[in-house]
């Protein structure tokens, strides 16, 4: 943060990242099906029904610790800044605008006249009340995503952040958890029962939460946003297999499901009464590593266990080919992608063997995985210990089911290996921070995984300028994938299906759907 008159239109406005992005994503929305971008009046009214895949882990956006919770929280929680869909660039939401008097300060202008869904007002000290709870409460989750910050003060309309240090990622990252905005009323008086009593000031309003079976929402009838919500209500039917969420849709018991497999885009264009949408994301697939402890904590291992692995026929045999292979944790749509690292690692079991050797484990090694028991996670998972065993890479997996499968490896501990997702998040420092900051929840050694990190995160942070950024995340992502501080495979892209009713649809290179501007027909 450099420029005291930084608005939030303006905030790292770079032509480069819009035209590359733009591209990008109409490249994507080239293969939606007709009606995705049906042209037409918008109409208000009818209730959206969507298959989610899994149950909350948390309504509250503070305690919630699984990246999928997103698509149940936007509907019921606006944030203080929001992005654009094309480019991730940051853009007002309840805060209208911001600027950066000196580069250890944030100034938020909180907009005027928004309320809470229980009436209370959404004003500067229910911001201020926000962000101490996110920073302090013994619960957060997110305590990291606010860790620059040092001191926070109320006065009019006015939210002043004093930072520890110049951060340029905190106005996106006020767009993720941080900034979802809850009823400071509503929390104090629920207290933990607030996990399941979500109080916001979205577009849609919480009724109730049925435990693995639906989530529902009736409309704002007080939303500040002229127009919308389009819907009146929304409901989302917690269906984890997928064939059965997809056969909702085509039967027309529900409207929308998200994130299908690339298998299924067959199903979809056979039934005629469907249309699909595909776009990339930054949801990668990958294998978080606790390299805490042996054996992981040598980086020989880690290098040895990233060259067992084949991503191209991961892809293949997982994907259908329609994933992006990747050895970094950003897709070649982003803007701070660095090609060279794309195919850092390639498949070499001997290779990884001679690293094993070296690393003291000439008998190879076994290793501990944690996973999901859902067919295609287990199909995953078999694909994976194929491969590695090729290197003398013993691997086996532990599954659950749902929330409990990230708290056994990131908070008990168990497992030496994750598989699972990393969703993404707006501005890419954040997912560097929160992936291998020290100390992170989602660091499951919580200690810096290699020399140099630290400093390296903050250099990311320290410029709102995208060519200093860009060098900076080039340094920073070389650091990580050279000490091989995960395994990354793919990145997943975006497969939607929904029923003929469903129209403004549009997607995001996050790949969490959003849909204050989707209406419905008849």
């Amino acid at each position: 943060m450099n420029a005291p008159t930084h608005h939030a239109q303006e905030y790292h406005a770079s032509g480069r990242i819009e035209r590359r992005a733009f591209v990008a994503l109409m490249g994507a929305t080239a293969l939606a099906g007709g009606d995705a971008l049906a042209q037409g009046t918008p109409k208000p009214g009818g209730k959206l029904r969507v298959s989610a895949q899994g149950n909350p882990s948390s309504l509250d956006p503070m305690t919630g610790n699984s990246g999928s919770d997103h698509v149940v929280l936007y509907p019921m929680y606006d944030t203080l800044v929001e992005w654009d869909y094309a480019t991730l660039q940051a853009k007002p939401g309840i805060a209208e605008s911001w600027i950066d008097p000196d580069p250890t300060t944030l100034v938020l202008t909180i907009r005027d006249g928004i309320t809470f869904h229980d009436g209370t007002k959404c004003d500067a000290a229910a911001v201020r009340a926000n962000l101490v709870r996110a920073m302090t409460h013994e619960r957060s989750n997110i305590k990291s995503d606010l860790g620059t910050v040092k001191e926070i003060t109320a006065s009019g309309r006015n939210v002043t952040l004093k930072l520890k240090q110049p951060d340029s990622a905190l106005p996106l990252i006020l767009s993720d958890r941080a900034g979802m905005m809850c009823s400071p009323k509503a929390m104090e008086e629920s207290g933990r029962d607030y996990d399941r009593k979500p109080v916001g000031a979205g577009g849609w309003k919480f009724v109730s939460w049925a435990d693995n079976e639906n989530v529902v929402m009736t409309r704002n009838e007080h939303y500040w946003k002229p127009g919308r919500p389009l819907a009146d209500a929304v409901t989302f039917q917690v269906i984890p297999e997928l064939n059965t969420g997809l056969r909702s849709v085509t039967a027309g018991q529900n409207d929308f499901i998200y994130f299908l497999v690339p298998q299924q885009k067959a199903l979809i264009d056979r039934a005629r009464n469907v249309s699909s949408m595909i776009g990339p994301t930054m949801w990668c697939i990958q294998m978080y590593i606790n390299y805490g402890r042996p054996p992981l904590d040598n980086v020989k291992v880690r290098q040895a266990l990233n060259f067992a692995v084949n991503r191209d026929e991961f892809n293949k045999a997982a994907f259908g080919g329609l994933a992006e292979p990747t050895t970094m944790l950003l897709p070649k749509a982003h803007w701070a992608h660095v090609a060279e690292l794309a195919n850092y690692y390639t498949h070499d079991p001997e290779r990884a063997r001679k690293l094993l050797a070296e690393g003291g484990y000439s008998n190879g090694i076994d290793l501990v995985g944690i996973s999901y028991s859902e067919q295609l996670s287990v199909q995953q998972q078999e694909i994976l210990i194929e491969q590695v065993r090729q290197a003398g890479i013993r691997l086996t997996f532990k599954r659950f089911t749902g929330p409990p499968t990230t708290t056994a490896f990131l908070a008990e501990k168990q497992g030496d290996v994750f598989l699972s997702a990393w969703t993404g998040r707006p501005d890419p420092s954040l997912t560097y921070q929160l992936m291998f900051g020290v100390g992170s929840y989602y660091n499951a050694g919580r200690g810096e995984g290699a020399p140099g990190l630290t400093e390296a995160l903050l250099a990311t942070r320290a410029s709102s300028n995208l060519d200093v950024r860009k060098a900076a995340f080039r340094k920073l992502q070389q650091i990580v994938t050279e000490h091989a501080l995960m395994v990354p495979l793919v990145f997943r892209p975006e497969l939607d299906a929904f029923g003929k009713r469903v129209h403004g649809y549009r997607p995001n290179l996050l790949g969490k759907p959003k849909f204050t501007d989707v209406w419905l027909e008849g």
